[in-house]
This record gives C-alpha cells, sequence and structure tokens, in this order.
C-alpha cells in the first residue's frame, strides 16, 4: 500500500518536529515557517518513519493517507 503525507499549513505551528522525526520526508520553508513535504509517496519501506513523523506533531498539521 502507497501513502501520502498531507500538511495542513494552516494548522502548522512551525515547531519542526517532523523535521526531527523524519529529514528525509519533511522540511520547514524558512520564509513561511510551515511544514514542507519532501515526498509525493510514501512506501512501505518509509511507512514506520512517516507515521512517527505524523505523531510527533503537537498541532496536529500531518496525516497519512492512502493514495
Amino acid at each position: 500500500m502507497t501513502l501520502k503525507i498531507i500538511a495542513d499549513t494552516g494548522a502548522c505551528k512551525g515547531t519542526a518536529c517532523c523535521l526531527m522525526e523524519a529529514p528525509d520526508l519533511c522540511d520547514v520553508d524558512e520564509t513561511t515557517g510551515k511544514v514542507v513535504v519532501l515526498v509525493d509517496e510514501i512506501d512501505d519501506a518509509r511507512r514506520a518513519e512517516a507515521e512517527t513523523a505524523v505523531r510527533a506533531c503537537p498541532a496536529a498539521a500531518l496525516e497519512l493517507r492512502e493514495c
């Protein structure tokens, strides 16, 4: 199953917890201070990393969806 990280930039507080947990999947835009998702699809090999990034967000601005 392939997943996608969906970011709600309106909810993002720029804490960078996602970046700390999954630097290959997420970043924080220096101009806006909001999350930027770096990959279009998450395969099974990176699922645990993506789930950790989603759980780490204190603003609940990230979610995983099947694509």
